[in-house]
């Protein structure tokens, strides 16, 4: 499900490789403020009838310590992200101002530094999985999709657990909502948080980033997980990834419903399972 290792082969032209660079960088840009914002910060307990605005004039401006919890985020250093939430909470911060004046500005100051080229997509993925863990360890877990099927096909694009290379799911997810679809990235980094998502929300596909041969053993067992979890009994499952294009593999070896590497084609998939 499309070249989910990133900006194509090295085969390409350098300029036709900065484009697809700054495309992506648009993307993923897109990808934050549109869907990881929100569904970082969004949930039952914080937002009753409405989303919560960046711009609502209740929350002030960045805390002074968001720019030491971005880089303990870009590190990986999770003390050091958890000792800087301890501090607030300390001072008296309540979660939904630690959500609007530190994680929503980091995620945004990330996507900022790759758009600068001053830190590379690995780091910004570490920085975004940091802050996931930060809003699970609050007790915030996002429920605001729909839990029956509408008229909208939804899409839920993650990686493996154990991986963390969500360039080429930006990719993957513009091209799915050019088709119409509605999609989500998940950018939980355990099965169970992504047990937990498959069954707050209703989705009609699921999309799986597979990166490395160490993480095939356990994909069967992934997709019997997630087919139980759902609460829609006929999810559809694709598989994607770089390991795909190393290796030739077939769908009904891990219960799947589809592998592909290129876009265009996992765009006609999608198509063909929203055929009653």
């Amino acid at each position: 499900m499309s070249k989910f290792n990133g900006l194509g082969s090295s085969s390409q032209r350098p300029n036709e490789s900065g484009a697809a660079n700054d495309e992506c960088k648009d993307s993923l840009l897109d990808v934050i403020e549109s869907q990881i914002i929100p569904r970082l910060l969004n949930s039952q307990q914080l937002i009753s009838s409405q989303s919560i605005s960046a711009d609502s004039p209740e929350f002030g401006e960045p805390v002074p310590e968001m720019l030491d919890f971005t880089g303990c985020c870009l590190k990986g250093d999770t003390a050091g992200v958890n000792q800087i939430v301890d501090r607030l909470l300390d001072r008296g911060l309540k979660q939904d101002r630690i959500f609007m004046e530190l994680i929503t500005p980091a995620a945004r100051h990330l996507g900022v530094l790759w758009e600068k080229d001053l830190c590379d997509f690995s780091d910004v993925t570490c920085g975004l999985a940091q802050m996931h863990q930060v809003t699970h360890r609050l007790g915030y877990g996002y429920h605001e999709g729909p839990t029956v099927e509408g008229e909208t096909q939804r899409v839920m694009l993650s990686c493996a657990p154990g991986s963390q290379h969500f360039l080429g799911l930006t990719i993957v997810a513009d091209f799915f909502r050019r088709s119409g679809a509605h999609v989500v990235i998940e950018i939980s980094s355990t099965e169970s948080e992504l047990m937990r998502a498959i069954a707050n929300e209703w989705f009609d596909v699921i999309g799986i980033s597979v990166a490395i041969e160490t993480q095939l053993p356990q994909l069967r067992d992934l997709i019997a997980n997630f087919r139980r979890n759902s609460g829609n009994p006929n999810i559809k499952v694709m598989l994607g990834g770089p390991i795909f294009m190393l290796k030739d593999l077939s769908a009904d070896m891990f219960g799947a419903d589809a592998i592909s590497t290129d876009p265009i084609e996992a765009v006609n998939l999608l198509k063909s399972f929203a055929v009653k």
